[in-house]
């Protein structure tokens, strides 16, 4: 395994998702006065919850910009030879609609996919215009929803990295039950399937204000041998690798030593 100056941030957005700003080469050159040897870039694909006479531009690209999306990246990586560039997307998992997800991955070369949980029955539970739909429900059961859609996506083996495990805390909805089951199941399912989660410093600048996932499920992860990346979710060139300091502390607290790297969706690890 080699050792790399600065973990990569495999989470990038751009001003093409809709709710981001900058481009690919902002960010690379971003990535490259931080000392950053790798990056990814992970925009919005156009599938999610809504249908597409419903879709709002301001969630994920346009379908008819996925191809320049490509081209970008791979533009940008031609222009920065000294930086690691990798083509990545972040698909909602939407349950009923996995084939369909399945033919657009395919016919682009991603080095890597990251799937996402944003929806329980159409809510969009992490929009802040629909933080409201909190209200009424019983927290310990929307853990079992959130984390059961969790598990569906990895055992669809449509991604190769799971985003923000923990999504369902983001607003401060917090569990009473223990959650040691859904923690060590959904670690189980990782490992049985052969997806990495992310270690996604985003929860630092949301309102429950720590990072996603919690310490305890990332215990569980390693106690299952899943492998782990890191990601910043920037969406503005100045969060290139936030908060990698505390998400390098929490990993090494936790006892992991190494993070995963993707190319062509091919996995392999380096020393943290």
């Amino acid at each position: 395994m080699a050792a790399l100056r600065l973990p990569p941030d495999y989470h990038l957005h751009t001003g093409r998702c809709g709710h981001a700003a900058g481009s690919v080469r902002d960010y690379a050159l971003r990535a490259r006065e931080m000392g950053l040897a790798e990056i990814g870039f992970a925009d919005h694909i156009y599938m999610y919850w809504l249908p597409r006479e419903e879709r709002d531009p301001s969630l994920a690209m346009a379908e008819e910009e996925l191809p320049a999306y490509v081209e970008e990246v791979f533009s940008v990586r031609r222009e920065f030879p000294d930086l690691t560039i990798r083509l990545g997307i972040e698909a909602d998992y939407i349950p009923g609609r996995e084939e369909e997800l399945r033919r657009i991955l395919e016919a682009h070369p991603f080095d890597y996919v990251i799937g996402a949980v944003h929806y329980i029955d159409g809510w969009g539970f992490d929009n802040p215009d629909q933080a409201g739909g909190y209200e009424g429900r019983d927290p310990d059961a929307l853990y079992q929803e959130y984390f059961k859609l969790v598990q569906k996506a990895a055992r669809s083996g449509l991604f190769d990295i799971l985003a923000h495990p923990d999504l369902i805390k983001k607003f401060g909805c917090r569990a009473a039950g223990d959650l040691t089951g859904l923690y060590h199941g959904t670690a189980c399912t990782c490992n049985a399937f052969n997806v990495a989660v992310e270690v996604n410093t985003a929860g630092l600048r949301a309102p429950v204000g720590e990072i996603y996932p919690a310490r305890a499920f990332l215990a569980f992860c390693l106690e299952q041998e899943v492998p782990v990346v890191l990601g910043s979710d920037a969406h503005h060139p100045d969060q290139v690798g936030a908060d990698f300091d505390k998400a390098a502390a929490l990993l090494c607290a936790v006892g992991y030593q190494d993070v995963a790297l993707f190319n062509s969706r091919r996995r392999k690890t380096i020393t943290l």
